[in-house]
């Protein structure tokens, strides 16, 4: 790889890879929403930001696509809508973001003859767990909209590759966590609440449990996986291979931070019964043993590194509002 490019680069975890692809030495042209303020999104205190070639597009609009991808060897495409709750609300809305895009992305991609694509899935798409630990041969069940979307990315993905030999490589993690997380997701959720004072927090199902990645390890399974010639066509997880139940989480956290809170129930942050995936669980041997990568960070340890990073953040969230 010489010259990248990363799509939904201003996000959670495209802004960890281009600081960690800038470290290593490559040209990255990041790729983010264009919008009125030209706000670069976690891209704007990165202290990288300065020597990164920054593309407003939308990836949804091929010419914006084409034009950011001239030039580049190595495509990480990350940007898509990935809020479940939300994609309840606006199912068209994902299909435009994460299949047209995707489709963006990889004809821009066949017709420049990039050599290096690596497409970001998600664990959701395996649905809840019909056998553990979960392998790359686990059937996929779309069991939300979002979830169906990323289902047709990455069949559109695997199409291109058979069809038209295109070097196309989707890296599957599973639920990431970390500095720069929505708020939407589970953990800041978490974390943001008790931070604001609160001695009560509201939270949705609690027995669902989940694998959890600390987000420079699944940048560096993104590595690992685009430095792999042999996952051309291939889906690869991202995972510890350890799952804990939200209720456990929460004990975690609280653990960590010293305090007391007592959990609410609150029925609208609790998903439709059969849109809930009840088990996520992760295989990574195929990762582990065809490359050098493992987990490095502790759960424990990277709650730690989070909280902290929350303390000084959590002012932007707002941990008194649900939003989908």
């Amino acid at each position: 790889m010489k010259h990248v490019l990363v799509t939904g680069a201003g996000g959670f975890i495209g802004s960890h890879l281009v600081e960690k692809l800038y470290e290593r030495g490559y040209k990255v042209k990041a790729f983010l929403h264009y919008n009125s303020q030209n706000n670069w999104g976690w891209l704007e205190t990165s202290t990288v930001k300065e020597k990164l070639e920054i593309i407003m597009g939308d990836v949804r609009d091929y010419d914006s696509v084409y034009n950011a991808m001239q030039g580049c060897d190595t495509v990480f495409h990350l940007a898509a809508l990935i809020g479940i709750p939300y994609s309840y609300v606006s199912p068209n809305a994902y299909i435009k973001t994460n299949v047209e895009g995707s489709y963006n992305i990889l004809e821009s991609a066949r017709q420049q003859k990039v050599e290096n694509i690596i497409m970001t899935s998600t664990s959701e798409t395996y649905g809840t767990a019909q056998y553990i630990p979960i392998d790359e041969k686990h059937p996929m069940v779309g069991q939300s909209p979002y979830s169906a979307t990323k289902i047709a990315a990455d069949q559109l993905a695997i199409s291109y590759f058979k069809s038209f030999d295109l070097p196309v490589k989707i890296a599957r993690p599973f639920n990431t966590y970390g500095p720069r997380q929505s708020s939407r997701a589970i953990i800041p959720t978490i974390i943001t609440q008790i931070l604001s004072g609160k001695k009560e927090i509201k939270l949705g199902n609690l027995d669902p449990t989940r694998d959890l990645n600390f987000v420079i390890d699944t940048v560096n399974g993104f590595l690992a996986i685009a430095e792999n010639d042999a996952f051309n066509g291939e889906i690869v997880n991202i995972g510890t291979g350890y799952e804990i139940s939200v209720r456990d989480l929460v004990k975690v956290i609280i653990g960590i931070i010293n305090t007391e809170v007592q959990i609410i129930e609150d029925n609208d942050r609790i998903r439709p019964l059969k849109s809930e995936v009840e088990r996520l669980f992760c295989d990574s041997t195929k990762l582990q043993t065809q490359t050098a990568w493992k987990p490095e960070t502790s759960l424990k340890k990277g709650l730690e590194i989070t909280v902290e990073w929350l303390k000084n953040n959590y002012q932007n969230y707002k941990a008194d509002l649900y939003s989908v």
